[in-house]
């Protein structure tokens, strides 16, 4: 570390020294972020769990994307690629059990398994299949 930068690393820990109070009882914990959310909204579910890998267009280029084998799919041409028709019941399945022996097109089984991943999550199996229902209607509504 250059002297400079020690000076300033040093000030800034004499100042916060400073502003603390001596003895208060209060104390900023940082909690976690929440591993789900309440909202069984679709579009609310894919900001929160879709879009970090397929972004938050669905085109797939989230910011978790770079880290990823193969680049999330573009969620947006799901119909297309299947002749104009959404395959509702194979999204909700492949949503709810992972990429693990479905359409090579998606890639690898980076693709989370969602239906455990929320049943570990949230207690309430209506819950999960109500949050997973919201979600392929979502994916189905920003089709091309």
């Amino acid at each position: 570390m250059l002297r400079w930068q020690v000076i300033i690393a040093e000030l800034l820990l004499i100042a916060g020294c400073a502003l603390s109070t001596e003895g208060s009882a209060q104390q900023t914990i940082r909690e976690n972020a929440p591993l789900v959310i309440d909202s069984l909204y679709g579009p609310d579910v894919f900001r929160f769990y879709c879009a970090p890998c397929h972004g938050r267009d669905g085109k797939g280029g989230g910011p978790v994307a770079v880290a990823l084998k193969r680049r999330p799919p573009d969620l947006t041409g799901i119909a297309t690629r299947n002749g104009g028709i959404f395959p509702k019941a194979r999204v909700e399945a492949f949503v709810t059990n992972g990429g693990v022996s479905l359409s090579p097109a998606h890639g690898t089984a980076e693709m989370p398994a969602w239906g455990p991943n929320f049943g570990s999550l949230d207690p309430s199996d209506t819950r999960v299949k109500v949050r997973i229902a919201n979600l392929v209607e979502y994916v189905e509504s920003i089709q091309n």
